[in-house]
């Protein structure tokens, strides 16, 4: 009899083992917050969000700025006004964005499911995520108790001063307004975080808080985005302003491409990842070539994965010299990338910088940088690299650059290198850091270099002024050092605009500019196809100093604390702009970012 209940004991500690391992998932990805109680997870590993991936809070219940889940019940409850209500709410999901974006959580399923999600106790660091909603006066319980600073809470979301952003109109209205409530696209913002493009409701915002918000713009004054120095041009891209990428060739780095392809006499070589067409810039090409212009394409074509520049193929069909980087022998190569973005015309003049040749780079969209090198010795360097990829040897078959260290051009002292042979990020960028004296500005796509990581961590510890505006991309990323960057102390701004913070560039001490195609990555440096260039030139990086500046007090402080998703209802324009802003083939409103959903309330 007692072997006969040991072995039932034995196998009920079995059961009772193997339940807990179903029913708590640990280390999961939080893909996206819709409320603080309410967020999706990735629980397949896919890292997109699939049907069924939705987990609700046990246990406690919170307000919202979410207005399609505005938990009117709950307000009726804790006897707030709708405005003291959204605002506490406003709060919360700061709270909840700061907790969960981009972080690994640890998820006990309770068994309760219902259509819009299923729910669990939810694990941060260690911690009960729903008890620190409630300890910090965000979450109340599911029996109406709040703790002490509840109150706290109250007091300080009476202070802000929130308004509805209708994203697709661009208007702008209080919290009570009725336009503002019933519109579908909308998000809660403070005043002073509202885009330049934004402008009032007229039904429900007076004449007198209309000029206020005309003195706030004049506030953040953008600086100039051309400055020419020497050989030199600099054009820079304002993703601010720009919500909506357009075909036009309207903007300075698209009349400069296209008017270094008409004044060109013989040869125009171009290195690009990828196209989409622009009818003046294909005009430019197709003229150049009928009156006896050598022009030569190289491009990128992996074999894993289908062109992210679906018109590329098209475009370089048009023309006798072409060549991808696609290698029949070795497919390992070929699935590296040929992420070069240049173009050097007569053998003179060099065209580069961060800027894809595509709708979002050529009309501004995204924040990109453009070099324009007037210099035969530079536009050597750039020719001999086209001629290497042109022959056939990309990526890890090319040899080494020389003469490429310290060349004189006019006022301007340039290094230029290449990858994988060169070693932009170790042998250019590092030792620069390590020497810089007051600050490093970095405008960035994206950061998971090691050694750059390192750097950047010693030069913050000994006083230098090192900042970080990031691409709202690249906090979901593997090996980001987004987490690791702040908690090291450096300031780090995830961007929250439509376009993308595209540069791949650095700004040291207001004199050395870092610019090119290459990302501060490992595959940046040791794998791709990527030219670099390091300008000792300060007129050229005072002008991008200021325009980082500028970026920084556009983009809201409470972006150092916490991320935005790239394509949602608080990344300005990415729901109207017609652009699959995150890449997970969803565009606009078919994105479960910025989806409208029919609100449920929280029983």
């Amino acid at each position: 009899m007692k072997e006969k209940l040991s072995v039932f004991i034995l196998l009920l500690i079995l059961l009772l083992v193997l339940c807990r391992q179903y029913l708590l998932k640990n280390n999961l990805q939080v893909l996206s917050v819709i409320t603080p109680v309410m967020f999706n997870v990735d629980l397949n590993g896919n890292n997109t969000f699939d049907k069924g991936e939705t987990v609700c809070v046990s246990g406690v219940k919170s307000f919202t700025s979410n207005l399609q889940y505005y938990p009117e019940h709950l307000a009726d409850k804790m006897k707030l006004s709708y405005e003291n209500a959204v605002a506490a709410g406003y709060l919360a999901d700061e709270f909840a964005g700061s907790a969960l974006t981009g972080n690994l959580v640890k998820l006990k399923f309770t068994g309760e499911v219902k259509p819009e999600c299923r729910f669990a106790k939810v694990y941060v660091g260690g911690e009960d995520y729903g008890n620190m909603l409630f300890e910090y006066g965000f979450g109340i319980t599911d029996d109406d108790k709040v703790s002490d600073e509840y109150t706290n809470v109250l007091e300080k979301a009476k202070k802000l001063k929130l308004v509805i952003l209708n994203h697709k109109s661009s208007k702008y209205h209080t919290l009570n307004c009725k336009y503002g409530r019933v519109a579908h696209d909308v998000v809660v913002l403070k005043e002073g975080e509202l885009p330049k493009s934004a402008s009032p409701c007229k039904f429900c915002h007076l004449p007198k808080q209309e000029q206020k918000r005309f003195d706030r713009e004049k506030v953040i004054i953008p600086p100039p985005n051309i400055v020419t120095d020497g050989n030199f041009k600099l054009i820079l891209t304002d993703f601010t302003k720009i919500l909506k990428p357009d075909r036009n060739c309207s903007h300075a780095v698209c009349k400069e491409f296209v008017n270094q392809i008409n004044n060109a006499k013989e040869s125009i070589d171009i290195a690009l990842y990828g196209w989409a067409n622009v009818q003046k810039v294909n005009d430019a090409l197709e003229n150049a070539v009928k009156r006896g212009v050598n022009v030569r394409i190289i491009y990128d074509k992996s074999c894993a994965k289908e062109n992210y520049y679906t018109e590329t193929e098209n475009f370089v069909s048009r023309f006798s010299n072409v060549r991808s980087d696609y290698n029949d022998d070795d497919k390992k190569l070929t699935n590296m990338l040929m992420h070069n973005k240049f173009a050097v015309f007569d053998n003179k003049v060099v065209y580069t910088g961060s800027m894809n040749f595509s709708v979002t780079g050529l009309s501004g969209f995204n924040h990109n940088n453009v070099l324009l090198i007037n210099s035969p010795e530079i536009a050597k360097l750039y020719a001999s690299e086209f001629n290497q990829m042109y022959s056939g040897k990309f990526h890890t078959l090319k040899e080494k650059s020389t003469g490429n260290i310290n060349i004189k051009s006019g006022l301007s002292v340039v290094s230029v290198f290449f990858s994988p042979q060169d070693k932009g990020i170790a042998n250019g960028v590092v030792p620069l850091v390590e020497k810089a004296k007051t600050s490093i500005l970095i405008p960035a796509f994206i950061i998971t270099h090691d050694g750059l990581f390192n750097a950047l961590v010693s030069a913050k510890k000994r006083g230098i002024d090192v900042r970080i505006i990031i691409d709202a991309t690249s906090t979901g990323v593997t090996h980001s050092k987004i987490k690791l960057l702040r908690q090291s102390g450096i300031p780090v701004k995830v961007e929250n605009y439509a376009g993308k913070m595209h540069a791949k560039a650095m700004i040291i001490d207001e004199r050395y500019l870092v610019l090119g195609s290459a990302n501060f990555s490992k595959s940046g440096e040791d794998k791709n196809d990527e030219n670099m260039i390091i300008v000792d030139n300060i007129k050229l990086a005072k002008l991008y100093n200021d325009y980082f500046e500028y970026f920084w007090k556009k983009i809201p402080d409470k972006y150092l604390k916490y991320n935005v998703s790239a394509e949602g209802r608080y990344s300005l324009g990415s729901c109207s702009d017609g652009i699959d802003n995150d890449f997970d083939g969803k565009v606009d409103m078919a994105d479960d970012g910025c989806k409208i959903k029919k609100a449920v309330p929280r029983k």
